[in-house]
């Protein structure tokens, strides 16, 4: 699995008010501050992840 498919997940919108499930998804994501983007492996449970707080984060690629 040498070319593993990667998504670069930047968070945009604070996570102050919102629900704690969906603070501990940003959190699981590697996301740590406004602006900060990760890039990880595209895979069903970081997709998962992502659709839960599309509203915090912007996706590419």
């Amino acid at each position: 699995m040498a070319a593993d498919k990667k998504v670069k997940v930047t968070l945009v919108k604070s996570t102050i008010g919102t629900i704690q499930s969906h603070r501990a998804c940003v959190r699981g994501l590697g996301l740590r501050r406004l602006h900060h983007t990760v890039e990880l492996v595209d895979t069903p449970s970081v997709r998962g992840m992502i659709n839960k707080v599309s509203y915090l984060v912007k996706c590419e690629g």
